[in-house]
């Protein structure tokens, strides 16, 4: 009877953790520990990121540039990760070359190319690694928005095509393959059934957690939810004489963890550096600026003043719930408009008819409208909130019927047509159907990038007058 030889590898991942800071020194410590047991027990031991790991809502990460979170990967040890939608959505090429040259942890991206054809020597589609005899593939793929990837000089394919080919050949090198998946849940167990070979997919960018790994076919699927909530812990034991794989695994809680005092210092001090340089001054603000979610203010109004001057267009329109608080007089830095404004989120034109429009600005005056909650797709804030405009004047009547309170709407000073087609500058979270739903119905999209909401107010405030203009009113209530 022939003997079992075993090798036991441990895979420690996290994903979507979104620059949540103040779990990391958990994280750290959790991981570490593991790392310390397994060595203790002669066993390897790799630690991995699954992508959106960072997040330029979160200060540390827009005021370094990323760096805090290399940094406290670097600190904790990862050994890989691969590239989320925050990554490399809100990063341009070269921010990105300049935070993951020379990281000491390896960046997979396996359908992630340099548009120009350069090589990009910071990204690896694959590696391999080896304990006693078990060889492991490690490849690394994220979800494809073309077309934004595109405007930032990147080319990323499908996954699919890409996997189908790179897995068939890494079979013939590697008794086994792990996938860093940031595809989402649906993709993962896609993959595991259309895809032979696979022997693990670790996902992420979904936000689901899987408290064990589930099975799909041959596939062992894992992920540990979102926010830094969990540490996702799966040990593969590959039997050398059957040459058969086995799995198991599970998510251990982040919560009352104590914090590793290490990183807690390293976050500190990025924090700190992260602070000084958004504090330079943009301009001196005279007066308050305020918003309101539900009706129209001054902060709102500049907001879409700012769009409608970045772009060629002959309206605007943006939620009130992109300003999550209010600027006050004294000097106005980055800091602050970050502060307000934090979301990833950035301007696009498209051409929309007069009666889409219209239909859209009824629904702003809508209650349940303007408290509606939203989440993802880059929006940071609680609520919907109304809608504020630029280059628009709207007539109506505040104890009108709903949906029919809206008595005139003059665009550059003439009536709008409902079967007009207009040029309308807007944010990309529209075009998703988040949201005023019937602006998704836009055509002719451009899209604006790297740029975000508040880099495009920061600007326009350098403009005299701006501030004197965004008190004009454009909701003209009757009675």
């Amino acid at each position: 009877m022939a003997v079992s030889r075993r090798t036991r590898v441990h895979l420690i991942h996290t994903n979507d953790i979104h620059s949540h800071f103040e779990v990391m020194p958990q994280i750290h410590r959790i991981v570490n520990d593991l790392k310390r047991e397994c060595h203790d027990q002669g066993e390897a031991c790799w630690i991995l990121d699954i992508g959106d790991h960072m997040d330029r809502s979160a200060i540390e990460t827009e005021g370094t540039g990323g760096m805090a979170n290399r940094h406290v990967l670097e600190t904790s040890g990862y050994d890989m990760m691969t590239l989320g939608n925050n990554e490399l959505l809100t990063f341009s090429k070269q921010e990105l070359n300049e935070l993951f040259q020379d990281a000491s942890f390896h960046v997979l991206a396996a359908n992630v190319t340099d548009a120009s054809g350069e090589e990009v020597d910071w990204i690896q589609q694959w590696i391999l690694r080896e304990q006693e005899g078990f060889c492991l593939a490690f490849i690394g793929v994220t979800i494809p928005f073309t077309e934004f990837y595109q405007l930032l000089g990147w080319t990323v394919e499908d996954p699919y095509h890409i996997l189908a080919r790179q897995v068939s050949r890494l079979r013939r090198e590697a008794d086994a393959v792990v996938v860093l998946s940031h595809l989402g849940y649906n993709h993962d167990r896609r993959l595991a059934a259309e895809i032979p070979g696979i022997d693990v997919i670790m996902g992420a960018h979904t936000h689901h957690l899987l408290e064990q790994p589930e099975r799909v076919g041959d596939t062992w699927i894992a992920a540990a939810g979102k926010f830094g909530s969990h540490v996702g812990h799966l040990m593969l034991d590959w039997d050398q004489v059957s040459r058969r794989l086995s799995v198991s695994g599970r998510t251990i809680p982040v919560v009352n963890i104590s914090p590793d005092k290490t990183v807690l210092r390293l976050i500190d001090e990025d924090r700190v550096k992260a602070e000084q340089r958004l504090s330079h001054p943009i301009i001196q603000l005279e007066h308050d600026l305020t918003i309101d979610w539900f009706g129209e203010s001054s902060l709102g109004n500049l907001l879409a003043d700012s769009l409608l001057s970045w772009v060629e267009a002959e309206c605007a329109l943006v939620n009130a719930g992109q300003i999550l608080g209010n600027l006050y007089a004294g000097a106005l830095t980055r800091g602050h408009i970050h502060q307000i404004c934090p979301h990833p989120i950035n301007p696009c034109t498209m051409t929309l008819p007069g009666e889409i429009i219209q239909k859209s600005l009824e629904e702003s005056l809508l209650q349940d409208v303007q408290h509606k909650e939203i989440r993802g797709f880059g929006f940071r804030g609680k609520q919907l909130g109304t809608m504020n405009v630029a280059g628009l004047d709207i007539v109506y009547d505040p104890n009108g019927v709903p949906t029919e309170r809206i008595r005139e709407i003059r665009i550059g000073g003439q009536p709008l047509k409902s079967e007009r087609l207009y040029r309308v500058a807007t944010i990309d979270m529209f075009t998703f159907g988040i949201g005023y739903e019937e602006i998704q119905q836009g055509t002719d999209l451009r899209f604006y990038l790297p740029e975000f909401l508040r880099d495009v107010m920061a600007q326009h405030l350098t403009i005299p007058g701006v501030l004197e203009r965004a008190q004009r009113r454009r909701w003209h209530p009757t009675g």
